[in-house]
C-alpha cells in the first residue's frame, strides 16, 4: 500500500526508553522493574501526548492517515471513545450550520452511541428492522425518514455485529441531497481497506467513522481509530482531538499506542497480501457449510455467522459443543453463533474450525423464532432517565414501566430498548427470551 518503509517512531522511542534503563521517577507505579512492565510509560519528556501530539504520535497517527487515506486519529479506549467524539463533532458542525443537532440513526446501534447522545442531549430518531442485532438501512429507507424532518446526520452500524454491510456509496449520495453527515460505526471493518477493492466506510463515502483495530487487526484491545474523510467539513478534523479529549481517560496507554504504531507497518507493507490469500480460505469454508446444510448470515469477508436453528441446534447450543472441543466463539445467542476470523486465524485455524463444524450431527431444525423488533414510546428523553433514580425488577412485573438504563453487556452492547421508552408485554417477552431476568426501571 505504500512504496517507502513505514516508520514506527512510537515504538522506536519506548524501546529507545526502555533500553537507557533511567530511573523512574514517574507514573506508573510499577516502574518498569519487569519485562513485562518495562515498556508501559507515561508522558514522560520526547514521548507525546496523545491529545496534544506534537511529536512521535502525531508522525505516527500521520503514517496511519496515508495508509487509511483519511485523517486518521488513535484512541486507546477502543471505538467507544471515538463514537462520543462522532457525536460531539456533529453537535459542532449542526452549530456552525445554524441548526439543532437530531440524527438519525439504525435502530442496532451500539450502547455507547445511546450514552453518549443521551448525555450530548442529542435528539435521535431510529430506523426500525425486525431484529434487534441486524438493521437494513438502505438508501430508498433513509430518504423517506430524511425527507420527514431536518435533520443533521445520518448514523449506521456497518458491518454490524452479525456481519451486514450497508451500502455507504448509495447512503453518502442521500445525504449529501438532504445537506447531512455521514457517521458509521465501522468497529468490526477496520480490514476492509485493504481488501482488494475497499469497502471501507470512507473510500465508500462517510465523512466520519470508527474502526476497532483490536477487533480484527493485529492491535492490542482497546487500539482504535477515528477517521475523518479529507474532504469532509473543516470544523470535523480541526477539533477532532478535542472531541476526543473531551472524553477520554488523561492517562492513555503507551502499550495500545505502541501496537497502534507497530502494526503500521503490517497495513503499509503485506496485509494486504494476506488479506487476498486468506479471504478465499473463508470463502470456502462457508461454501462447504451451507452445503452441508448450515445457514450463514451476512456478507462480510472475515465474519462468519451460522443461524443454526435450521441445523437443529440453538445458536447458545452450538458454541457450547464449539466450546467443548476447544473452539471459543465470539458471540452466541439462541439464535446465531458468531465467529471472528483473520489472516492470523490461519489455514490451520479453518481446518480446525471447518472439522468441528463438520462433525456435528444435524437434526431436526428447530421452529422457535425469534421476537420481532417493532417501535416503541419515549414517555421521558434517554438523558432524563438515566438521570432519574431507579430500580431493579424482575421482568415479568415490568410491563408499563420505563426503562432507566439499557441492560445489556458486551458482546454485543446492542440494546433491545432504549432509555427513557415504555416496556411493553412484546418487550417483557423479548428480554426473557434472550435471558434478561431484571431490568433497571425509573422510579
Amino acid at each position: 500500500m505504500m512504496n517507502k518503509k513505514v516508520l514506527t517512531p512510537v515504538s522506536d522511542f519506548i524501546d529507545s526508553y526502555v533500553k537507557k534503563a533511567p530511573l523512574r521517577l514517574h507514573m506508573p507505579g510499577h516502574k518498569g522493574t519487569t519485562a513485562e512492565t518495562s515498556a508501559d510509560i507515561t508522558e514522560v519528556f520526547g514521548a507525546d501526548s496523545l491529545f496534544e501530539a506534537e511529536g512521535i504520535i502525531r508522525e505516527s497517527e500521520r503514517i496511519a492517515s496515508d495508509i487509511f487515506g483519511a485523517h486518521t486519529f488513535y484512541s486507546t479506549e477502543g471505538s467507544s471513545l471515538a463514537i462520543r467524539a462522532m457525536l460531539y463533532l456533529s453537535c459542532l458542525h449542526a452549530a456552525e450550520c445554524g441548526k439543532t443537532p437530531r440524527i438519525l440513526a439504525g435502530r442496532n446501534v451500539h450502547k455507547t452511541f445511546l450514552t453518549a447522545a443521551a448525555l450530548l442531549d442529542v435528539k435521535v430518531d431510529y430506523i426500525f428492522s425486525e431484529s434487534y442485532l441486524s438493521c437494513e438501512v438502505s438508501a430508498e429507507s433513509a430518504e423517506r425518514y430524511l425527507s420527514k424532518g431536518e435533520y443533521t446526520a445520518l448514523y449506521v452500524t456497518s458491518p454490524d455485529y452479525l456481519g451486514a454491510c450497508a451500502d455507504i456509496s448509495a447512503l453518502r449520495k442521500v445525504c449529501d441531497r438532504f445537506g447531512v453527515l455521514l457517521l458509521v460505526d465501522n468497529a468490526h471493518g477496520a480490514y476492509l481497506r485493504f481488501l482488494e477493492n475497499s469497502r471501507h466506510p470512507i473510500d465508500c463515502g462517510a465523512h466520519m467513522c470508527c474502526d476497532s483495530a483490536h477487533k480484527t487487526l493485529s492491535v492490542l484491545t482497546g487500539g482504535a481509530y477515528l477517521h475523518i474523510e479529507k474532504e469532509a467539513p473543516g470544523i470535523l478534523a480541526d477539533n477532532a482531538k478535542r472531541a476526543l479529549s473531551l472524553f477520554a481517560s488523561t492517562s492513555p496507554s503507551y502499550l495500545i499506542l505502541r501496537s497502534l504504531d507497530r502494526v503500521n507497518v503490517r497495513l503499509g507493507e503485506s496485509f494486504k497480501t494476506e488479506l487476498s490469500e486468506f479471504c478465499p480460505e473463508v470463502a470456502r469454508l462457508k461454501k462447504v457449510l451451507s452445503d452441508v446444510g448450515y445457514t450463514l448470515y451476512g456478507d462480510e469477508e472475515l465474519k462468519l455467522t451460522l443461524c443454526p436453528k435450521s441445523y437443529g441446534y440453538r445458536g447458545d447450543e452450538l458454541a457450547e459443543l464449539l466450546r467443548n472441543m476447544n473452539i471459543e466463539v465470539e458471540f452466541s445467542d439462541p439464535d446465531f453463533t458468531v465467529m471472528m476470523l483473520t489472516p492470523d486465524t490461519g489455514k490451520k485455524g479453518i481446518a480446525e474450525l471447518e472439522d468441528a463444524l463438520l462433525s456435528i450431527e444435524r437434526r431436526a431444525a428447530l421452529t422457535e423464532c425469534a421476537p420481532k423488533m417493532h417501535t416503541h414510546v419515549s414517555a421521558i428523553t434517554p438523558r432524563e432517565a438515566i438521570m432519574s433514580p431507579y430500580e431493579t425488577v424482575e421482568v415479568e412485573k415490568a410491563e408499563g414501566r420505563i426503562l432507566a438504563d439499557m441492560c445489556v453487556g458486551c458482546p454485543p452492547a446492542v440494546p433491545l430498548l432504549v432509555c427513557g421508552e415504555i416496556i411493553e408485554k412484546a418487550d417483557v417477552e423479548a428480554f426473557l427470551y434472550y435471558g434478561i431476568n431484571t431490568v433497571k426501571a425509573v422510579k
